[in-house]
């Protein structure tokens, strides 16, 4: 089941590039429509990082210090993508 819904996926793939370039180029929203995608998968991948180190803490209290180093690479990975798409908003992109 997953192979079929990756092969439609990668099938539509091309369209939805398509059509987005399509409404970007008549809105004129490159760069804000890179900015708002980017910073919402910022924000869930921070969230979801803070909610599962909320989580192994309750778990386990002694493995705090190596939880929060992780969660802190994690956090720090996924705002990382937010400053890129920052930097493609300015250029217009």
């Amino acid at each position: 089941m997953m192979m079929e819904i990756a092969s439609m996926l990668q099938a539509a793939a091309p369209e939805v590039a398509e059509a987005a370039n399509k409404l970007a180029l008549s809105t004129n929203l490159n760069g804000s429509f890179t900015l708002g995608v980017a910073g919402a998968g910022a924000g869930l991948g921070i969230g979801l990082t803070g909610f599962a180190a909320a989580q192994a803490v309750g778990r386990n209290p002694g493995a705090f210090g190596n939880i929060l180093t992780i969660a802190i690479i994690g956090m720090a990975l996924a705002e990382a993508i937010a400053i890129y798409a920052f930097i493609l908003a300015l250029q217009g992109r």
